[in-house]
């Protein structure tokens, strides 16, 4: 049942790790963990906000740190399987339980059956001493006969196996909700699914992306193999690296002198489509927190220009702050909410407009969106979406577009994207905006870099999945104005 080491180390003591306890009570570790997911269950918090503002109000060491984050990611990843474990023990239904039991059981049993470090008995007595500092006393006696019981059966449990029952294993021994599920074995069939699915319950590579300002890749990865020493080029991303699976790249000092951004591969794939030129002049209209606004303006030279909107602007000042970090100028950012229309922004914001108004070389739109394809780093977008939400985002999508493309120069070349793999959200929002749209066209495969023929299909579409190219799944099209 154990299917692989969680990270957290045992202290010398008890076995049970996770920072200091106070008298009888819980480490601070677990006790962080509970709180985070019991804010994401109850008002869908979202887990990576949760977790960082609750660290960084403790003191933990950073083993502790990281039996923390492994307890919250690991936790919503498996919920599903846990939930199912759960049931067989339960004698009741498991909606009945208060929130924050079932959190703390989720727990729990997490380390019961996915921790090799953690011993069984340290895992249930941590979790009647989180239901007991929480304010569950009553419940105690059930988290610790419920955990008592599956550390010693959980083994026995028979969960539906692919052949027989492949949407039950998607749900369950997956871990997947049932209306995703029933999605993927739709578009992908049950192998497939499944093997996608498991790729979304294991932690991402650790990808980097190389400041071109400061030096070349080979450069940077010798310097990196110190404190990285699995660090290995990309595959495909020219300036990206892959550091490996274990390591908090955004805290060593090459990250904090600016040598690099933490970016997914196929994140960066989407710039190599957008293929900007050093002069351009370029809108990224939806660009917080910067990852690729910064990646456009370390492709420009000197005379190069990047307009970053976003409609929120404590986000919109995340671009500035990386902007910084990273040494680059040129890059303007200006609050604004992309779905309206955008042919009334100002030219005095570091861009000199032509006569005809504010037209841009090359624009791109990375559309919010559902995030399915990141369910590696977000496991809690699985449980936070509904069934109806991607086509309420198509909805958005497609204003989107439409603003950016109006300012679009005849000629340029306009990329959009999205971090999911659902047609709805990707092809088909750019097929209607071509139906609609007489003057722009999409981009064959042959105009494309060959460098990216890998991940591009028939129709010239970029698609990458975590199951094929250990990337975050990730769709993208080059649009042409043709007048």
């Amino acid at each position: 049942m154990r299917h692989r080491p969680g990270r957290g180390r045992p202290d010398s003591t008890n076995g049970s790790g996770g920072g200091r306890r106070r008298g009888g009570g819980p480490t601070l570790a677990r006790l962080i963990a509970v709180r985070v997911l019991e804010r994401v269950e109850r008002v869908r918090a979202y887990a990576d906000l949760a977790l960082h503002e609750a660290l960084a109000h403790s003191n933990l060491a950073s083993a502790d740190r990281a039996l923390a984050t492994e307890l919250v990611y690991g936790t919503l990843r498996w919920r599903g399987r846990l939930d199912y474990l759960l049931r067989s023990a339960l004698d009741r239904d498991l909606a009945e339980l208060e929130p924050l039991v079932i959190t703390t059981l989720r727990i729990g049993l997490y380390q019961i059956c996915f921790s090799d470090r953690i011993p069984n008995t340290a895992a249930v007595d941590e979790s009647v001493r989180c239901a007991r500092a929480l304010g569950a006393e009553r419940a105690t006696g059930l988290v610790n006969a419920v955990l008592r019981r599956l550390a010693r059966d959980a083994d026995q449990v028979a969960f539906p196996e692919l052949e027989e029952d492949a949407l039950g294993h998607l749900e369950h021994a997956l871990s997947l909700p049932r209306w995703i599920a029933e999605r993927w074995l739709s578009d992908y069939g049950a192998e497939a699914a499944a093997a996608l699915t498991r790729a979304c319950n294991e932690p991402p590579p650790l990808t980097i992306r190389a400041n071109r300002k400061r030096g070349d890749r080979d450069r940077l990865l010798e310097k990196l193999r110190g404190n990285f020493p699995a660090a290995r080029a990309c595959q495909l991303a020219p300036n990206g690296i892959v550091l490996g699976r274990k390591g908090d790249p955004g805290r060593d000092p090459l990250f904090l002198s600016g040598e690099y951004t933490v970016q997914d591969e196929a994140s960066q794939l989407v710039l190599e489509l957008l293929d900007v030129q050093p002069d351009d002049r370029v809108l990224d209209v939806c660009a917080a927190p910067g990852t690729k606004t910064t990646a456009i303006a370390e492709a420009q030279s000197e005379a190069g220009r990047v307009l970053a909107l976003d409609r929120n602007a404590q986000r919109l000042n995340l671009v500035a702050r990386s902007a910084r970090r990273l040494g680059l100028s040129g890059i303007s950012t200006l609050r604004r909410d992309a779905a309206e229309p955008l042919t009334d922004l100002p030219t005095d914001a570091g861009l000199a407009a032509p006569p005809e108004g504010a037209r841009f070389d090359r624009i791109l739109v990375d559309a919010p969106c559902s995030g399915l394809g990141t369910l590696r780093r977000n496991p809690d977008a699985r449980w936070r979406l509904r069934p109806g939400d991607p086509l309420q985002l198509a909805d958005l999508q497609r204003a989107i577009l439409e603003s950016g493309a109006e300012v679009l120069r005849p000629g340029g070349t306009l990329v959009y994207s999205t971090c999911t793999i659902l047609c709805e959200e990707n092809e088909d929002v750019v097929r209607g905006f071509l139906a609609n749209h007489p003057s722009f066209r999409l981009a064959s495969k042959a105009e494309l870099p060959a460098t990216l023929s890998p991940v591009l299909d028939d129709d010239g579409f970029l698609r990458c999945f975590p199951h094929v190219q250990d990337s975050d799944g990730f769709f993208a099209a080059r649009i042409i104005r043709i007048d």
